[in-house]
Protein backbone atom coordinates (compact mmCIF):
# COMPACT_ATOMS: atom_id res chain seq x y z
CA UNK A 1 0.00 0.00 0.00
CA UNK A 2 1.46 3.31 -0.69
CA UNK A 3 1.67 5.91 1.79
CA UNK A 4 -1.30 8.40 2.23
CA UNK A 5 -2.56 11.36 4.01
CA UNK A 6 -1.22 11.01 7.92
CA UNK A 7 -2.39 14.52 8.66
CA UNK A 8 -4.22 14.83 12.21
CA UNK A 9 -8.31 15.06 11.36
CA UNK A 10 -10.70 17.59 11.81
CA UNK A 11 -13.41 16.46 14.07
CA UNK A 12 -15.79 15.15 11.13
CA UNK A 13 -13.70 13.77 8.76
CA UNK A 14 -14.27 10.67 6.49
CA UNK A 15 -11.36 8.83 6.28
CA UNK A 16 -11.53 6.37 2.91
CA UNK A 17 -9.61 3.55 1.95
CA UNK A 18 -9.08 4.10 -2.10
CA UNK A 19 -9.07 0.98 -4.48
CA UNK A 20 -7.75 -0.20 -8.16
CA UNK A 21 -4.69 -1.39 -10.13
CA UNK A 22 -4.42 1.36 -12.18
CA UNK A 23 -2.01 3.82 -10.46
CA UNK A 24 -3.00 6.69 -13.00
CA UNK A 25 -7.29 6.38 -12.58
CA UNK A 26 -6.25 5.68 -8.69
CA UNK A 27 -4.30 9.24 -8.47
CA UNK A 28 -7.02 10.78 -10.59
CA UNK A 29 -9.42 9.57 -7.90
CA UNK A 30 -7.51 10.42 -5.19
CA UNK A 31 -7.15 14.37 -6.70
CA UNK A 32 -11.15 14.62 -6.49
CA UNK A 33 -11.65 13.49 -3.11
CA UNK A 34 -8.44 15.60 -1.86
CA UNK A 35 -10.60 18.97 -2.86
CA UNK A 36 -12.72 18.18 -0.55
CA UNK A 37 -12.03 19.37 3.46
CA UNK A 38 -14.49 16.70 4.65
CA UNK A 39 -13.00 13.76 3.29
CA UNK A 40 -9.46 11.97 3.39
CA UNK A 41 -7.34 9.18 1.72
CA UNK A 42 -6.08 6.68 4.57
CA UNK A 43 -4.83 4.33 2.52
CA UNK A 44 -4.61 2.76 -1.27
CA UNK A 45 -4.59 -0.65 -2.53
CA UNK A 46 -4.18 -2.48 -5.95
CA UNK A 47 -5.33 -6.18 -5.32
CA UNK A 48 -8.01 -8.20 -3.05
CA UNK A 49 -5.84 -8.92 0.01
CA UNK A 50 -4.56 -5.24 0.05
CA UNK A 51 -8.51 -4.03 0.46
CA UNK A 52 -8.69 -6.62 3.29
CA UNK A 53 -5.60 -5.44 5.33
CA UNK A 54 -6.17 -2.10 3.81
CA UNK A 55 -9.63 -2.38 6.15
CA UNK A 56 -8.07 -3.51 9.35
CA UNK A 57 -5.03 -1.14 9.01
CA UNK A 58 -6.52 2.16 8.63
CA UNK A 59 -10.15 1.42 9.98
CA UNK A 60 -11.79 3.64 7.05
CA UNK A 61 -15.70 4.88 7.21
CA UNK A 62 -15.36 3.96 3.30
CA UNK A 63 -14.38 1.74 0.90
CA UNK A 64 -14.08 2.71 -3.01
CA UNK A 65 -12.82 0.35 -4.78
CA UNK A 66 -12.71 -0.60 -8.86
CA UNK A 67 -14.65 -4.33 -9.60
CA UNK A 68 -11.74 -6.23 -11.73
CA UNK A 69 -9.02 -6.06 -9.86
CA UNK A 70 -5.86 -8.81 -9.48
CA UNK A 71 -5.69 -11.59 -8.73
CA UNK A 72 -8.33 -12.66 -11.36
CA UNK A 73 -9.49 -9.38 -12.77
CA UNK A 74 -13.16 -10.71 -12.10
CA UNK A 75 -15.04 -9.28 -9.38
CA UNK A 76 -12.29 -8.96 -6.86
CA UNK A 77 -13.81 -5.23 -5.72
CA UNK A 78 -17.44 -6.60 -4.96
CA UNK A 79 -16.07 -9.55 -3.09
CA UNK A 80 -13.50 -7.60 -1.29
CA UNK A 81 -16.33 -4.90 -0.10
CA UNK A 82 -18.40 -7.65 1.25
CA UNK A 83 -15.98 -9.20 2.86
CA UNK A 84 -14.90 -5.79 4.82
CA UNK A 85 -18.39 -5.16 5.42
CA UNK A 86 -18.44 -9.04 6.90
CA UNK A 87 -15.50 -7.97 9.00
CA UNK A 88 -16.26 -4.11 9.89
CA UNK A 89 -20.34 -3.55 10.29
CA UNK A 90 -21.07 -0.10 9.17
CA UNK A 91 -18.12 0.75 6.44
CA UNK A 92 -19.63 2.59 4.01
CA UNK A 93 -18.47 1.33 -0.01
CA UNK A 94 -18.32 3.06 -3.51
CA UNK A 95 -17.82 0.75 -6.73
CA UNK A 96 -16.33 2.48 -9.25
CA UNK A 97 -16.65 0.63 -12.58
CA UNK A 98 -16.34 0.88 -16.15
CA UNK A 99 -19.12 -1.22 -16.94
CA UNK A 100 -22.96 -0.58 -16.91
CA UNK A 101 -24.63 -3.75 -16.97
CA UNK A 102 -27.22 -3.49 -14.06
CA UNK A 103 -26.33 -6.56 -12.74
CA UNK A 104 -23.10 -6.11 -11.43
CA UNK A 105 -24.97 -3.77 -9.17
CA UNK A 106 -28.18 -5.76 -8.01
CA UNK A 107 -24.74 -8.47 -7.19
CA UNK A 108 -23.46 -5.48 -4.61
CA UNK A 109 -27.01 -4.55 -3.76
CA UNK A 110 -28.80 -8.03 -3.04
CA UNK A 111 -27.96 -8.46 0.38
CA UNK A 112 -29.02 -4.92 1.68
CA UNK A 113 -28.89 -1.24 0.60
CA UNK A 114 -27.74 0.57 2.86
CA UNK A 115 -24.29 2.07 2.52
CA UNK A 116 -23.57 1.20 -0.88
CA UNK A 117 -22.89 3.11 -3.89
CA UNK A 118 -22.18 2.20 -7.70
CA UNK A 119 -20.81 4.71 -9.68
CA UNK A 120 -19.56 4.55 -13.30
CA UNK A 121 -15.98 5.86 -13.79
CA UNK A 122 -16.85 7.81 -16.41
CA UNK A 123 -19.07 9.79 -14.86
CA UNK A 124 -17.72 10.70 -11.50
CA UNK A 125 -15.60 13.83 -12.66
CA UNK A 126 -19.09 14.95 -13.47
CA UNK A 127 -19.74 17.68 -10.55
CA UNK A 128 -19.82 16.13 -7.32
CA UNK A 129 -21.35 13.13 -7.92
CA UNK A 130 -18.06 11.08 -6.54
CA UNK A 131 -17.77 13.10 -2.89
CA UNK A 132 -21.73 13.20 -3.01
CA UNK A 133 -21.98 9.43 -3.15
CA UNK A 134 -18.85 9.00 -0.27
CA UNK A 135 -20.91 11.21 2.46
CA UNK A 136 -23.80 9.39 1.31
CA UNK A 137 -22.60 5.70 1.87
CA UNK A 138 -20.53 7.07 5.11
CA UNK A 139 -24.06 7.55 6.77
CA UNK A 140 -26.00 4.58 5.84
CA UNK A 141 -27.56 5.90 2.39
CA UNK A 142 -27.24 4.63 -1.15
CA UNK A 143 -25.70 5.87 -4.75
CA UNK A 144 -26.54 4.71 -7.70
CA UNK A 145 -25.09 6.44 -10.87
CA UNK A 146 -28.56 7.58 -12.95
CA UNK A 147 -27.20 5.41 -16.26
CA UNK A 148 -27.49 2.25 -13.55
CA UNK A 149 -30.75 3.21 -12.23
CA UNK A 150 -32.03 4.07 -15.79
CA UNK A 151 -31.20 0.55 -17.33
CA UNK A 152 -32.84 -0.98 -14.44
CA UNK A 153 -35.97 1.12 -14.92
CA UNK A 154 -36.10 1.76 -18.92
CA UNK A 155 -36.73 -1.75 -20.57
CA UNK A 156 -39.76 -2.32 -18.10
CA UNK A 157 -41.41 1.15 -18.17
CA UNK A 158 -40.77 1.30 -22.30
CA UNK A 159 -43.66 0.08 -23.33
CA UNK A 160 -46.15 2.12 -21.17
CA UNK A 161 -48.25 0.84 -18.35
CA UNK A 162 -47.33 3.45 -15.52
CA UNK A 163 -48.66 7.10 -14.93
CA UNK A 164 -45.85 9.41 -14.23
CA UNK A 165 -46.20 9.19 -10.71
CA UNK A 166 -46.11 5.58 -10.79
CA UNK A 167 -42.34 5.33 -12.80
CA UNK A 168 -40.95 8.26 -10.54
CA UNK A 169 -41.77 5.71 -7.37
CA UNK A 170 -40.38 3.07 -9.73
CA UNK A 171 -37.10 5.06 -9.93
CA UNK A 172 -37.15 6.36 -6.33
CA UNK A 173 -36.73 2.12 -5.16
CA UNK A 174 -34.29 1.61 -8.36
CA UNK A 175 -31.84 4.49 -6.61
CA UNK A 176 -32.01 2.29 -3.66
CA UNK A 177 -34.03 4.82 -1.28
CA UNK A 178 -35.30 3.02 1.43
CA UNK A 179 -39.49 3.14 2.20
CA UNK A 180 -38.85 5.69 5.06
CA UNK A 181 -37.03 8.31 3.11
CA UNK A 182 -39.77 7.83 0.57
CA UNK A 183 -42.50 8.39 2.59
CA UNK A 184 -40.36 11.46 4.19
CA UNK A 185 -40.05 12.87 0.78
CA UNK A 186 -43.71 12.68 -0.28
CA UNK A 187 -44.99 13.07 2.89
CA UNK A 188 -46.92 10.01 3.37
CA UNK A 189 -47.33 7.38 6.25
CA UNK A 190 -44.53 4.47 5.15
CA UNK A 191 -47.21 1.93 5.13
CA UNK A 192 -49.26 3.86 2.62
CA UNK A 193 -45.79 4.22 0.44
CA UNK A 194 -45.01 0.02 0.96
CA UNK A 195 -48.55 -0.14 -0.72
CA UNK A 196 -47.81 1.95 -3.16
CA UNK A 197 -45.05 -0.14 -4.32
CA UNK A 198 -46.23 -3.38 -4.24
CA UNK A 199 -49.27 -1.94 -6.74
CA UNK A 200 -46.64 -1.10 -9.05
CA UNK A 201 -44.64 -4.20 -9.04
CA UNK A 202 -47.88 -6.34 -9.15
CA UNK A 203 -48.63 -3.86 -12.18
CA UNK A 204 -45.40 -4.42 -13.86
CA UNK A 205 -45.78 -8.29 -13.45
CA UNK A 206 -49.11 -8.68 -14.89
CA UNK A 207 -47.90 -6.92 -18.09
CA UNK A 208 -44.78 -8.16 -18.36
CA UNK A 209 -43.87 -10.17 -21.65
CA UNK A 210 -40.38 -12.56 -22.42
CA UNK A 211 -38.45 -9.26 -23.33
CA UNK A 212 -38.85 -7.87 -20.26
CA UNK A 213 -38.85 -10.52 -17.65
CA UNK A 214 -35.15 -10.02 -17.19
CA UNK A 215 -35.43 -6.78 -16.03
CA UNK A 216 -38.32 -6.94 -14.01
CA UNK A 217 -36.19 -9.81 -12.19
CA UNK A 218 -33.71 -7.14 -11.46
CA UNK A 219 -35.77 -4.68 -10.19
CA UNK A 220 -37.25 -7.45 -7.77
CA UNK A 221 -34.20 -8.30 -6.41
CA UNK A 222 -33.78 -4.44 -5.56
CA UNK A 223 -37.55 -4.03 -3.93
CA UNK A 224 -36.87 -7.18 -2.09
CA UNK A 225 -33.48 -6.08 -0.55
CA UNK A 226 -35.09 -2.96 0.03
CA UNK A 227 -38.47 -3.42 1.29
CA UNK A 228 -38.50 -6.53 2.73
CA UNK A 229 -34.65 -6.45 4.32
CA UNK A 230 -34.82 -2.91 5.65
CA UNK A 231 -38.30 -2.11 6.41
CA UNK A 232 -40.07 -5.47 7.36
CA UNK A 233 -37.20 -7.44 8.91
CA UNK A 234 -38.53 -10.81 6.49
CA UNK A 235 -36.05 -13.32 4.65
CA UNK A 236 -32.95 -11.81 6.16
CA UNK A 237 -29.88 -13.05 5.27
CA UNK A 238 -26.87 -11.49 7.19
CA UNK A 239 -23.16 -11.92 6.93
CA UNK A 240 -21.26 -13.25 10.22
CA UNK A 241 -18.72 -11.05 12.12
CA UNK A 242 -15.40 -12.11 11.33
CA UNK A 243 -14.40 -15.14 12.45
CA UNK A 244 -17.59 -16.39 13.78
CA UNK A 245 -18.34 -18.53 10.27
CA UNK A 246 -15.36 -19.95 10.57
CA UNK A 247 -15.26 -21.70 13.87
CA UNK A 248 -19.07 -22.61 13.07
CA UNK A 249 -17.66 -25.01 10.07
CA UNK A 250 -14.58 -26.21 12.50
CA UNK A 251 -16.63 -27.21 14.85
CA UNK A 252 -19.12 -29.17 12.80
CA UNK A 253 -22.01 -27.22 11.09
CA UNK A 254 -22.84 -28.49 7.69
CA UNK A 255 -22.90 -25.43 4.94
CA UNK A 256 -26.93 -25.57 3.72
CA UNK A 257 -27.65 -27.63 6.39
CA UNK A 258 -31.29 -25.86 8.25
CA UNK A 259 -31.82 -26.48 12.01
CA UNK A 260 -34.61 -25.54 14.76
CA UNK A 261 -33.41 -23.29 17.04
CA UNK A 262 -34.76 -21.07 20.52
CA UNK A 263 -33.11 -17.74 20.13
CA UNK A 264 -33.79 -14.08 21.60
CA UNK A 265 -33.41 -11.70 18.64
CA UNK A 266 -33.15 -8.26 19.24
CA UNK A 267 -33.53 -5.26 16.93
CA UNK A 268 -32.89 -1.69 17.59
CA UNK A 269 -33.83 1.14 15.46
CA UNK A 270 -33.01 5.01 15.67
CA UNK A 271 -35.53 7.48 16.55
CA UNK A 272 -36.36 10.21 13.85
CA UNK A 273 -33.25 9.80 12.47
CA UNK A 274 -35.01 10.74 8.68
CA UNK A 275 -35.25 14.06 10.42
CA UNK A 276 -31.84 14.16 11.63
CA UNK A 277 -29.98 13.14 8.53
CA UNK A 278 -31.92 15.61 6.81
CA UNK A 279 -30.97 18.75 8.73
CA UNK A 280 -26.77 17.18 9.86
CA UNK A 281 -24.01 17.66 8.07
CA UNK A 282 -22.58 14.43 5.98
CA UNK A 283 -19.50 13.94 7.77
CA UNK A 284 -20.85 14.89 11.24
CA UNK A 285 -23.53 12.14 10.91
CA UNK A 286 -20.91 9.99 9.79
CA UNK A 287 -18.73 10.29 12.76
CA UNK A 288 -22.29 9.79 15.40
CA UNK A 289 -23.10 6.65 13.31
CA UNK A 290 -19.62 4.68 13.58
CA UNK A 291 -19.26 6.07 17.29
CA UNK A 292 -23.12 4.61 18.00
CA UNK A 293 -22.56 0.93 15.90
CA UNK A 294 -19.02 0.45 17.63
CA UNK A 295 -20.77 1.31 21.42
CA UNK A 296 -23.95 -1.20 20.03
CA UNK A 297 -21.37 -3.74 19.10
CA UNK A 298 -19.81 -3.26 22.14
CA UNK A 299 -22.91 -4.17 24.68
CA UNK A 300 -24.23 -7.14 22.49
CA UNK A 301 -20.59 -8.72 22.19
CA UNK A 302 -20.51 -7.86 25.93
CA UNK A 303 -23.32 -10.06 26.40
CA UNK A 304 -21.94 -13.16 24.01
CA UNK A 305 -24.57 -12.07 21.54
CA UNK A 306 -24.39 -12.19 17.87
CA UNK A 307 -24.82 -9.14 16.30
CA UNK A 308 -26.05 -10.08 12.81
CA UNK A 309 -25.58 -6.55 10.80
CA UNK A 310 -26.11 -3.05 10.82
CA UNK A 311 -28.71 -2.04 8.22
CA UNK A 312 -28.72 1.71 7.84
CA UNK A 313 -29.81 3.13 11.38
CA UNK A 314 -30.66 -0.31 12.70
CA UNK A 315 -29.09 -3.40 14.76
CA UNK A 316 -30.33 -6.67 14.77
CA UNK A 317 -28.48 -9.28 17.01
CA UNK A 318 -29.44 -12.71 18.14
CA UNK A 319 -28.78 -14.53 21.34
CA UNK A 320 -29.03 -17.96 21.41
CA UNK A 321 -27.41 -18.94 18.57
CA UNK A 322 -25.42 -19.74 16.56
CA UNK A 323 -24.70 -21.02 20.02
CA UNK A 324 -26.80 -22.40 22.49
CA UNK A 325 -27.53 -20.39 25.54
CA UNK A 326 -29.87 -21.32 28.03
CA UNK A 327 -30.19 -17.56 29.21
CA UNK A 328 -30.20 -15.82 26.09
CA UNK A 329 -33.59 -14.06 26.72
CA UNK A 330 -31.16 -12.40 30.28
CA UNK A 331 -28.45 -11.87 27.92
CA UNK A 332 -30.94 -10.26 25.23
CA UNK A 333 -32.42 -7.68 28.19
CA UNK A 334 -29.09 -6.80 29.40
CA UNK A 335 -27.38 -6.01 26.44
CA UNK A 336 -30.50 -4.05 25.66
CA UNK A 337 -29.83 -2.09 28.96
CA UNK A 338 -26.60 -1.54 28.28
CA UNK A 339 -27.08 -0.09 24.61
CA UNK A 340 -29.19 2.45 25.82
CA UNK A 341 -27.15 3.32 28.35
CA UNK A 342 -24.13 3.72 26.36
CA UNK A 343 -26.26 5.33 24.02
CA UNK A 344 -27.20 8.16 27.04
CA UNK A 345 -23.61 8.60 28.27
CA UNK A 346 -22.68 9.16 24.20
CA UNK A 347 -25.87 11.63 23.80
CA UNK A 348 -24.69 13.60 26.71
CA UNK A 349 -20.79 14.36 24.79
CA UNK A 350 -22.71 15.06 21.82
CA UNK A 351 -24.94 17.61 23.60
CA UNK A 352 -21.75 19.39 25.06
CA UNK A 353 -20.51 19.64 21.87
CA UNK A 354 -23.66 20.93 19.86
CA UNK A 355 -24.58 17.56 18.38
CA UNK A 356 -27.80 15.77 17.57
CA UNK A 357 -28.76 12.60 20.26
CA UNK A 358 -29.90 9.52 18.93
CA UNK A 359 -33.05 8.12 21.14
CA UNK A 360 -33.07 4.05 20.82
CA UNK A 361 -36.05 2.06 20.57
CA UNK A 362 -35.67 -1.72 21.19
CA UNK A 363 -37.84 -5.17 20.25
CA UNK A 364 -37.21 -8.12 21.81
CA UNK A 365 -38.70 -11.36 20.79
CA UNK A 366 -38.00 -14.77 21.76
CA UNK A 367 -38.97 -18.23 20.06
CA UNK A 368 -38.33 -20.89 17.58
CA UNK A 369 -36.44 -20.00 14.34
CA UNK A 370 -35.06 -21.51 11.49
CA UNK A 371 -30.86 -21.01 11.29
CA UNK A 372 -28.26 -22.13 8.53
CA UNK A 373 -24.95 -21.60 7.22
CA UNK A 374 -25.15 -20.89 3.93
CA UNK A 375 -22.88 -20.41 0.99
CA UNK A 376 -19.26 -21.87 0.05
CA UNK A 377 -15.87 -22.79 2.11
CA UNK A 378 -14.64 -19.69 1.18
CA UNK A 379 -17.89 -17.48 1.75
CA UNK A 380 -19.99 -18.23 4.54
CA UNK A 381 -23.28 -16.43 5.82
CA UNK A 382 -25.40 -17.47 8.47
CA UNK A 383 -29.32 -16.78 7.97
CA UNK A 384 -32.05 -16.40 10.69
CA UNK A 385 -35.72 -16.57 9.20
CA UNK A 386 -39.04 -17.02 10.83
CA UNK A 387 -41.77 -15.47 13.04
CA UNK A 388 -39.71 -14.81 15.90
CA UNK A 389 -37.26 -12.44 13.70
CA UNK A 390 -40.45 -10.79 12.03
CA UNK A 391 -41.76 -9.85 15.39
CA UNK A 392 -38.58 -8.22 17.20
CA UNK A 393 -39.42 -6.11 13.89
CA UNK A 394 -42.58 -5.19 14.73
CA UNK A 395 -42.11 -4.67 18.63
CA UNK A 396 -39.30 -2.37 17.75
CA UNK A 397 -42.06 -0.33 15.61
CA UNK A 398 -43.95 0.24 19.23
CA UNK A 399 -40.82 1.36 21.53
CA UNK A 400 -40.29 5.70 21.81
CA UNK A 401 -36.96 6.51 22.24
CA UNK A 402 -35.26 4.99 25.47
CA UNK A 403 -37.28 2.41 25.54
CA UNK A 404 -37.55 -1.69 25.40
CA UNK A 405 -40.41 -3.61 24.29
CA UNK A 406 -40.34 -7.58 24.99
CA UNK A 407 -42.39 -10.00 23.32
CA UNK A 408 -44.30 -12.25 26.26
CA UNK A 409 -42.19 -15.04 25.14
CA UNK A 410 -39.41 -12.97 25.89
CA UNK A 411 -40.84 -11.73 29.23
CA UNK A 412 -41.65 -15.79 30.39
CA UNK A 413 -38.20 -17.12 29.58
CA UNK A 414 -36.00 -14.53 31.78
CA UNK A 415 -34.89 -15.93 34.52
CA UNK A 416 -34.03 -12.70 36.18
CA UNK A 417 -37.38 -10.92 37.55
CA UNK A 418 -37.97 -7.09 35.88
CA UNK A 419 -40.18 -4.98 35.79
CA UNK A 420 -42.54 -4.35 33.04
CA UNK A 421 -45.14 -2.70 32.14
CA UNK A 422 -48.32 -4.44 29.63
CA UNK A 423 -49.01 -2.46 26.53
CA UNK A 424 -52.37 -2.53 25.25
CA UNK A 425 -52.78 -5.27 22.84
CA UNK A 426 -51.36 -4.35 19.60
CA UNK A 427 -52.37 -4.83 15.82
CA UNK A 428 -49.32 -5.36 14.11
CA UNK A 429 -48.54 -5.93 10.46
CA UNK A 430 -48.54 -9.48 8.93
CA UNK A 431 -50.92 -11.00 12.10
CA UNK A 432 -54.53 -11.49 12.19
CA UNK A 433 -54.55 -11.00 15.81
CA UNK A 434 -53.46 -7.90 18.90
CA UNK A 435 -50.17 -8.97 20.05
CA UNK A 436 -49.44 -8.78 23.52
CA UNK A 437 -45.85 -7.02 24.44
CA UNK A 438 -44.73 -5.46 27.37
CA UNK A 439 -42.15 -2.37 28.01
CA UNK A 440 -39.18 -2.95 30.23
CA UNK A 441 -39.13 0.07 33.17
CA UNK A 442 -36.53 -0.98 35.31
CA UNK A 443 -32.79 -3.43 35.20
CA UNK A 444 -33.34 -6.98 35.87
CA UNK A 445 -32.98 -7.47 39.85
CA UNK A 446 -29.48 -9.48 40.73
CA UNK A 447 -28.46 -9.69 37.01
CA UNK A 448 -24.85 -11.57 36.77
CA UNK A 449 -22.15 -9.61 35.16
CA UNK A 450 -21.42 -11.72 31.87
CA UNK A 451 -18.24 -13.18 33.12
CA UNK A 452 -20.40 -14.97 35.89
CA UNK A 453 -22.68 -16.89 33.23
CA UNK A 454 -21.61 -20.18 32.79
Amino acid sequence: MDPSDSRPAPAGTIDVLLADDNLIVREGVRALIARHADLRVVGVAADYDEVIQGALDCEPHVLVTDIRMPPSFNREGIDAAKEVRKRHPGTGVVILSQYDDPEYAVSLLAEGSAGYGYLLKDHIAEGDQLVDAIRAVATGGTALDPAIVDALVRPVTAKGGLTPAEEALLGMVAEGKPIKAIAATRGLPAEAVDAEVEAVFVKLAEGVSAGTQGALQRLRLLHKAIVDREEQGETLSRLLPGGLAEKLRRDGRNIGETERVVVTVLMSDIRSYSTIAEHADPSQLAGQLNVHRAAMNDAILGEDGTVMQFVGDAVMAVFGAPFAQEDHADRAVAAALGMHAKQLAINSRWEAEGLPAFGLGLGLSTGEAAAALLGSEERLEYTLVGDTVNMSQRLQQLAAAGETVLSEGTLKALRQPVQTVALDPQLVKGRDTPVVAFRLVEEPRGAMAPSERQ
